[in-house]
Parts: structure tokens; C-alpha cells; sequence
């Protein structure tokens, strides 16, 4: 079984800005995955392949550098269900990660106010 790839990773594997969204959304799938699943180190497989998919999606999107957080983006590119399980693990994780990983929380809320490229 392949471990999955830790913030630290994930960060300088790719330019900054997608790298910083795909650490932030790493870090809401561990917390997820740790208090739910009852993971510890290993996400368990279900959490795995999510992250696996949202950093492809991440990696593949459009607008690059210049993108806007999911939430405020035109373009659907999640695939119906695992979009729902995405907005699960961010209404459970969101909230803790002020306390867990303040400065991706708050880098993720300012990127929540930035407006869409050519708007």
C-alpha cells in the first residue's frame, strides 16, 4: 500500500499557489480522517483516494495559479459524489483548522475573498 503524501510534500511538489491549496485541503482531509475514522499516521483508504482526487483536480485546474477556492469557482470539475464527501470533510475540518493549522486557514480565507480572473 502506498502512503499517502504528507503538507510538506505535497508544497514542494507543485507552484505555490495550487500547492498551498492542495496542503490545505491534505490537512482537512487528516483531520478528518484522524477524528473520524480513528486513523493514526495512514489515512485509511477511503481518505486516501479523496486526497488522491482532489490533488489531481487541483493539479488540472484551469485557471492555475490565478485560481479561485472551489466554492466560489464557475467551473464543477468534482464529480457529483465525491464533491459531497469534499464538502463534508471541509464542514467538519474547516472549523478545526484554526487551531490546527492556523496559517492555512487563514491563507484559505483570504483566497476565499479573491475575485475570479477577468471579473
Amino acid at each position: 500500500m502506498s502512503q499517502s503524501p504528507s503538507c510538506e510534500q505535497v508544497v514542494s511538489a507543485s507552484p505555490r499557489r495550487i500547492a498551498r491549496e492542495q496542503a490545505t485541503v491534505t490537512a482537512m482531509i487528516r483531520t478528518f480522517c484522524r477524528s473520524l475514522h480513528a486513523s493514526r499516521g495512514e489515512l485509511c483508504p477511503e481518505c486516501a483516494e479523496l486526497q488522491a482526487y482532489a490533488i489531481g483536480r487541483l493539479a488540472r485546474c484551469p485557471f492555475g495559479q490565478d485560481k479561485p477556492t472551489c466554492s466560489n469557482c464557475p467551473i464543477r470539475c468534482h464529480k457529483p459524489q465525491l464533491r459531497e464527501r469534499i464538502r463534508e470533510v471541509m464542514r467538519y475540518a474547516g472549523p478545526r483548522m484554526l487551531w490546527r493549522h492556523p496559517v492555512l486557514a487563514i491563507r484559505h480565507l483570504l483566497d476565499n475573498r479573491r475575485m475570479m480572473p477577468g471579473g
